[in-house]
């Protein structure tokens, strides 16, 4: 009977003295379509796999590999797609040549503040339908990023009425590019870290690209006169992480909700650090000669005009888009509702 109470002492002392079972850890390769550490947009990425890896306790990772260094950066959904690469890191509007409802997910003209896109795309069924355009690519998607208002863009010439736009040629992404392009304007899209050169040897005459501090980060104040505002064709703007299905079908549940909470934790991260940063950026702008203007009113009515025109062919034209676009309008009527009631307004 000792004997036995001795091996089973023994028995138990060794399970208690065995160290936890060690997980592998996973890292996953994104390729981004911005330059790796580009203030904001790239950095966005980065900030991303630091919260993954929190969340995780390092065990689950994400290596951001920056514009061109796995794929060309306009190349990286069709990677993602077909499994060349792992994940990706995007503007979604890049893509509205190949999955149309991405323009207006990447950025509504004349649309929504940041806080009601927001609530649409994570809890109006935005997110719903944008996948449901993701799935035959064999694509999953996150919305990870949230841009606040952009300005209008830069030029090298004034702009006192939409007959200024015709000829213009202008870097522009997603559907503004389309409303510029109805009004005279000839517009291509050229990837972030390749527009101050396009600029500088004059195969643009204008672009828009994104908020002060990362226009900055550009310099494209050395090489424009005029900064116009507002930012009509993105008053708010969506990046996203996208991930072939194969992979992301690999995940186990955890992972999927460690990835689920790091990207909500990421919305928050944008949604803050952008506003206040702008000002003291234009002040710099101001004082270095930069001429910060606003579009004049009777500009602004003929790019609203002409954006409802593009958005209403765009929806006639593809099923998904029709019902995001009808989906967006009907939550943006019921929270500019709500609004209107919660005014503080004494006019």
């Amino acid at each position: 009977m000792k004997k036995l109470l001795t091996t089973a002492a023994a028995t138990a002392l060794l399970f208690v003295a065995q160290p936890e079972p060690v997980f592998a850890s996973k890292t996953i390769d994104v390729a981004s379509t911005f330059p790796k550490n580009m203030v904001f947009l790239g950095e966005g990425a980065e900030n991303l796999s630091k919260l993954l890896s929190e969340v995780s306790d390092g065990k689950f990772n994400l290596k951001v590999y920056g514009a061109g260094e796995l794929v060309p950066p306009l190349e990286v959904f069709n990677a993602v797609s077909t499994g060349a690469v792992q994940a990706g890191w995007d503007w979604i509007g890049y893509w509205g040549g190949t999955v149309p409802v991405t323009g207006l997910m990447g950025a509504m003209p004349f649309g929504p503040t940041p806080e009601v896109f927001l609530g649409w795309m994570w809890e109006g069924g935005g997110r719903e339908i944008l996948q449901k355009a993701y799935d035959p690519f064999n694509v999953q998607v996150f919305p990870c990023h949230l841009t606040a208002p952009e300005p209008g863009g830069w030029f090298n010439k004034e702009i006192n009425s939409v007959d200024d736009f015709k000829g213009l040629k202008m870097r522009i992404s997603g559907l503004g590019g389309k409303v510029l392009n109805n009004l005279g304007a000839s517009t291509q899209l050229i990837a972030g870290g390749e527009i101050f050169v396009a600029l500088e040897r004059g195969r643009i005459e204008a672009t828009e690209f994104s908020l002060p501090i990362i226009d900055q980060s550009l310099g494209f104040q050395n090489v424009a006169k005029y900064y116009y505002f507002p930012g009509w064709h993105q008053p708010s703007s969506w990046n996203s992480l996208i991930m072939n299905k194969d992979v992301y079908n690999k995940l186990s549940d955890l992972e999927k909700e460690q990835l689920e909470v790091a990207c909500k934790a990421n919305v928050v991260y944008t949604m803050s650090v952008a506003p206040a940063a702008q000002i003291p950026v234009l002040e710099k702008f101001k004082a270095a000669g930069t001429d910060v203007r606003r579009f004049p009113p009777q500009v602004l009515q003929a790019l609203k005009a002409e954006s409802a025109k593009v958005l209403a062919a765009e929806a006639k034209n593809d099923p998904l888009f029709k019902e995001a676009y009808e989906s967006l309008l009907n939550y943006m009527n019921s929270v500019n509702q709500w609004h209107n009631l919660q005014s503080l307004s004494t006019n």
